[in-house]
């Protein structure tokens, strides 16, 4: 018992020897733990921010890598389409009217000339369509007409165009009758995506019955288009007799 009294007499003597300056340290390291607990999480949240950043930016090359290796497959998927049967079969044929008689144009800006009258269609690589038809009313009617709208421009983007779906060596000819005017304005030309190829003309003369063709031979990758440009200002003649006409057949792959 009298250890214990002695014990607690030393324990409470060195309390007291320790001065206001020491006091002074010690809450100075209380202070300063405090200060430091309020500044770590704040580092905290900025490296979190930068690694998001960072795998930000890594999703965003995957995602351009996705992209491209998918606009690969589609043009395997268009090619694999045309060999399911053996050896691809691809040749077509159409002309420029399916009824009636006229002029078609003039336009104030290019367009591709539809040839709506299909003689043969092998492959289905040529497009004929030319609209979409749709009526109802209600709300319900709303979204299938935005729908169509859609799809009709697709249609107008790609009516009157040969598209490859197997890479080759093709053969294409295109003929065109004028306008049946005193004074001719007929200039059409084929295309190969936005590159002009050739092209058949009359714009001069005071014959108003001529008529021309031309034909070329190119090779096409998949997806390329192919198709007859009516100039801008200028106008071309069909009736039953078929004068426009647009053929082309695939030669041999490459």
């Amino acid at each position: 018992m009298k250890t214990i009294v002695v014990l607690l007499l030393a324990f409470k003597l060195c309390c007291s020897d320790l001065g206001p300056d020491e006091n002074d340290a010690k809450l100075g390291q209380v202070s300063g733990f405090a200060s430091c607990c309020n500044i770590c999480p704040l580092t905290s949240v900025t490296q979190t921010v930068g690694e998001l950043k960072e795998k930000v930016a890594n999703m965003e090359e995957k995602i351009t890598f996705l992209e491209t290796r998918l606009q690969s497959t589609e043009k395997e998927v268009l090619e694999l389409r045309s060999l399911i049967g053996g050896a691809p079969q691809v040749a077509f044929s159409a002309a420029l009217r399916d009824s009636g008689s006229g002029n078609t144009g003039p336009f104030t800006t290019v367009i591709p000339l539809q040839y709506k009258k299909v003689f043969s269609n092998t492959g289905n690589c040529y497009n004929p369509s030319t609209g979409v038809y749709i009526k109802g009313r209600g709300e319900i009617m709303k979204l299938y007409y935005l729908k169509a709208c859609v799809i009709f421009l697709l249609i107008l983007l790609t009516a009157g165009v040969f598209t490859a779906m197997v890479s080759g060596m093709y053969f294409f000819r295109f003929s065109m009758f004028n306008n049946l005017a005193p004074t001719p304005s007929s200039v059409v030309s084929l295309m190969k995506n936005s590159e002009r190829l050739t092209s058949v003309w009359d714009t001069s003369g005071t014959d108003s019955n001529d008529m021309g063709s031309n034909a070329v031979v190119i090779p096409l990758k998949v997806g390329d288009n192919v198709y007859v440009q009516l100039e801008p200002n200028r106008m071309v003649y069909d009736d039953s007799m078929n004068y426009n006409t647009f053929s082309g057949f695939l030669l041999f792959r490459m």
